[in-house]
Parts: structure tokens; C-alpha cells; sequence
């Protein structure tokens, strides 16, 4: 009699499918469980800052942000659209914009790791805890300030830029929005994306591979949405239908700190009536003592009595002085870009923060002494001993990574994004360097995303040597 082993076969096929199968789902179960887990953690851990503090971390401009819905007219370098955005958390103690930050944050880290194919669970826990250790990201994410925003929308306008092909439609939408709201939410965090997408509009003739003039303008759209999104806040609250004042007058303070201004005053008081004449021996060393601090611009009326004036000795100190104001302009953007400490004007000293919750939201006075801050318990000198390196280090791999590629010829994604970040690093330097000043705060919102784009990098080399041992013969 033949045997016939179809039947034994086909059992063991069966049983074979069976046991892959099996194998597939508890795999699949496993990522789940460890996407929903990194969901929890990570957040948690983007907040642990606050969470320490006891409560959300404060800043000097907080308070100008808090009080735009409650004193209802413009004040300067402060959007109203934020100010909106805390109101809308004083309920919850402000922890619900802390979750809404740390969520977003997640969410857009993610999203770059996914379309950049390294979306899984580990990777996106193991980057992000780095980013956590390293940055200044989690102390962003914790504080009640719009300087979380700066950084990840440079990050969304990339995806919806040179990525919106690889996203489904909700989320293209979803970093719409998001794009608009952190570019109404400070004019800095605007004029570095505009600055990015004139750049992608000038490299297209030569990009059109990777530059759909559609996602271009989607991302212009977005722009154009914030700057009418902030415009439509400052008519609602203020009945102005304006742009938020100040840019002269920050300006001012920059060239004042700068000595042209004493410049131009000793050059033209004797032919110009000028409301600062009689104080130009007296000018402060810094423009934060000059607008912040107790000077003759209180006496002379702060901005509505000084904006004009600012704003002549500004425009024609340009014309007047080219060179002194070239030299300075350079100076103040490179002394910008290694400007990136931790936790500038985050201590126990903010005066005007205090005093604007304690007029208009008194029901939080208790938690917000109780905090550690307010105990002056953080140490920033420490941290900052690991966060500037880091920050330094990243932004020479930003170059060593550009140099790389343009030695090879190669514009792959990860060039692509690291461009990207340079830019924009050198977008803010110019805009807050030049026009406010250098701070490090300025510098430490944005930094964090040239690590982001290093630790990439980092694990696209690993997985190539990977790659590369399993082809070698054994």
C-alpha cells in the first residue's frame, strides 16, 4: 500500500501556521503594551520637573501671558493667543497645558522617528529618555511658557513640508493647527518658520524631488493661519486689531546694550529734540535693566511714551551707523548660538509672575509658594554642567553631519532634517540675537532639537553596522 503523507503534511502545516500566527500576535501584543506603556512613562517623565516642583514651573514672562484675559489691552512681545491657551488651564492648577505639552511632545517626536522608519517602541523610548537626561526639553515641557513650542514646530512644519506624503490626513491637519498655534504664540517662533519656508521656496528649482510645492504651501498656509489666528485674539480681548506691540522697543534695548544708541544720542542731541537727551549719561549697562528694571524708561512713560521714539533712534541709527550696526548684529548671532543654558529666569526671583497671580488667580498663591522654586531649590549651575555640552556637541554633529553628506553628494532624509535644524538654530540666533539681545534662553528652547537629530543619526549608524555584520560572511 503507498503511503501518502499529504494528510501528516498538511497537519503539520497547520500546526506550523498555527504556531507563527501565535507568535505574531503575542509579538504584536507585546509592542502594543509597550507603545501604551511608553504613552504613560514618557509623559510622565517630560513632566517630572513640575511633578517635583509641586507645581508648573514659572518664568519672569509668565505673568505677562497670564494676565493678557484679565487686563484686556496688548502688551509687548506677549501673544495673546498663549495667554488664551493658560487661561484656558487655571482650572486644573495649569497641569492640564503641562499634559497637553508633554502629549505633543511625544506625539511629534514620534511622528519624526516614524516617518524617518524608526518608530519602534524601544527606539522612541530609549531617544527620548536621552532627551530627557540631556536636554532642556523636559523643563520646557514643564513650564508655563510658549518656548516648548519653538522647538517642535520647527519639527512640524518638517513633517508637513518634506513628510506630508508618508502622514494620513488627520495628522497632517492635527500639525496644521499645531504649527499655526506656535507660530501665533511668540513672533521669534513665527519668524524662524517663515525664514525656513522662504529658504525651502529658494532651494525648490533644485529639490523638486523632495519639495512638493503643495506641502510647501500647506506649510505657508499654516503660518499665514497663526498671524491671523493672533491678529483675531488681540481684536477679541483688546478691541485692536493689531499686531502684538514691542518690536521697537526691544530692538532699542538691543542696540542700546550695544552702545549705539549713546552713539547716536551724543551725535544728535544737539540738533534733535529727544525725550532721552537728558538722560543719555544715565543709560543702563543692559537693555533688561534699561525696559525690566527701574530706569528712566519707566519715567518717561515705558513703551507708550517711548515707542516713537524708540522707533526713530532705531530706523535711523541703521542708516546712520551701517558697519557699527553690522559688526554688532554679527557678534550678537554668534554669541546667540552658544547661549544655551538651562532655566534662564526660572529661580525664585520673579516678582511680576508672583504678582500677577496673586491679583487675578489667588486661589493658586498656596501650591505655587509651596513649590521648591519659590524655595529657590533648583540648581540650575549643576545642570547645565551636562545640558551645554550636550547643546554645543550637537550642534557641531549638525555641521559634521551637513559636511558628510555634501562630501558623499547624498540628500537623504536625515540631511534633509539636519539642514533643517541648522537653519533654524541660525534662523533664531539672527532674529534673538539681533533684535532682543542673546540670552540662553533663547538658545535652549530650540537646541534640543539638534540633539533630537544627533541620536538619530546615532541609530541610523548602528543600524547600518548592524546591517552590515549580517551580510559579512561567517
Amino acid at each position: 500500500m503507498d503511503f501518502d503523507p499529504a494528510p501528516i503534511a498538511g497537519k503539520l502545516t497547520r500546526r506550523g501556521n498555527r504556531t507563527i500566527n501565535t507568535q505574531t500576535l503575542r509579538a504584536r501584543a507585546t509592542e502594543l503594551a509597550s507603545v501604551r506603556v511608553a504613552a504613560i512613562v514618557i509623559p510622565v517623565f517630560l513632566l517630572a520637573p513640575a511633578i517635583w516642583n509641586g507645581y508648573p514651573l514659572l518664568q519672569w514672562d509668565t505673568g505677562g501671558y497670564l494676565a493678557r484675559w484679565y487686563e484686556g489691552y496688548l502688551v509687548p512681545s506677549r501673544s495673546t493667543v498663549f495667554g488664551l491657551y493658560l487661561h484656558v488651564g487655571e482650572g486644573s492648577g495649569f497641569w492640564f497645558n503641562l499634559v497637553l505639552q508633554a502629549l505633543a511632545t511625544l506625539w511629534i517626536i514620534t511622528l519624526t522617528l516614524r516617518v524617518l522608519g524608526l518608530a519602534q517602541p524601544f527606539r522612541v523610548a530609549a531617544i527620548s529618555l536621552l532627551l530627557i537626561l540631556t536636554t532642556a526639553l523636559p523643563w520646557l515641557a514643564s513650564m508655563l511658557l510658549t518656548d516648548i513650542f519653538a522647538g517642535l514646530a520647527v519639527l512640524a512644519l518638517f513633517l508637513l513640508v518634506l513628510h506630508g506624503d508618508k502622514l494620513a490626513r488627520t495628522e497632517k491637519a492635527s500639525l496644521f493647527v499645531f504649527t499655526a498655534f506656535a507660530s501665533a504664540s511668540h513672533s521669534a517662533t513665527l519668524g524662524v518658520l517663515t525664514g525656513l519656508c522662504a529658504l525651502a521656496l529658494l532651494a525648490w528649482p533644485w529639490l523638486k524631488a523632495r519639495i512638493a510645492l503643495p506641502a510647501l504651501a500647506l506649510g505657508g498656509a499654516a503660518l499665514l493661519t497663526g498671524a491671523a489666528m493672533l491678529l483675531a485674539a488681540n481684536a477679541a480681548l483688546s478691541g485692536q486689531f493689531a499686531w502684538t506691540p514691542g518690536g521697537y522697543g526691544v530692538a532699542f534695548g538691543r542696540m542700546m546694550q550695544d552702545g549705539i544708541v549713546a552713539r547716536y544720542l551724543a551725535d544728535h542731541c544737539a540738533q534733535e529734540q529727544l525725550k532721552l537727551c537728558p538722560y543719555r549719561d544715565q543709560l543702563p549697562a543692559t537693555a533688561d535693566e534699561f525696559l525690566w528694571g527701574h530706569s528712566m524708561f519707566n519715567t518717561l512713560g515705558r513703551f507708550e511714551g517711548l515707542e516713537g521714539e524708540m522707533g526713530f533712534i532705531v530706523t535711523h541709527s541703521l542708516a546712520a551707523y551701517p558697519l557699527m550696526q553690522a559688526e554688532a548684529a554679527l557678534e550678537a548671532t554668534g554669541q546667540q548660538l552658544i547661549d544655551v543654558a538651562t532655566g534662564e529666569g526660572t529661580n525664585g526671583w520673579i516678582p511680576h509672575t508672583y504678582g500677577i497671580i496673586e491679583r487675578y488667580i489667588p486661589s493658586e498663591l498656596e501650591a505655587m509658594r509651596a513649590a521648591h522654586q519659590q524655595h529657590w531649590d533648583i540648581d540650575f549651575p549643576t545642570i547645565n554642567r551636562l545640558h551645554v555640552p550636550v547643546a554645543l556637541a550637537s550642534m557641531l554633529a549638525m555641521l559634521a553631519l551637513l559636511a558628510h553628506a555634501l562630501s558623499r553628494r547624498r540628500l537623504d532624509d536625515l540631511t534633509l532634517l539636519a539642514a533643517t535644524v541648522t537653519f533654524a538654530l541660525l534662523g533664531n540666533a539672527v532674529i534673538c540675537g539681533v533684535i532682543s539681545g542673546p540670552h540662553d534662553r533663547y538658545g535652549a528652547r530650540m537646541v534640543w532639537i539638534a540633539t533630537f537629530t544627533a541620536l538619530i543619526a546615532a541609530a541610523r549608524y548602528f543600524d547600518d553596522e548592524a546591517d552590515e555584520e549580517e551580510l559579512r560572511p561567517s
